[in-house]
């Protein structure tokens, strides 16, 4: 599988979105915060797991926002 270079400044907006939508204590909310921040490899995995594990309607609804 090829790497995905991610953006950090659109993993910081991510985060923000995730807060309004899944609130500020949300472990997904947490974990981009904190790969945002990081930038670590093992940050951004954990955030990626995170961000899967969440309902499928809240997934769609941050990436909404994130288009807008």
């Amino acid at each position: 599988m090829a790497e995905i270079a991610l953006d950090l400044a659109a993993m910081a907006k991510l985060a923000k979105v995730l807060d309004f939508i899944a609130g500020p204590t949300d472990p997904c909310t947490i974990a981009v915060k904190q790969a945002a921040a990081s930038g670590a490899e093992a940050d951004i995995r954990k955030a990626r797991a995170a961000f899967m594990k969440l309902k499928s309607t809240h997934r769609v609804a941050a990436l909404g926002m994130l288009r807008e």
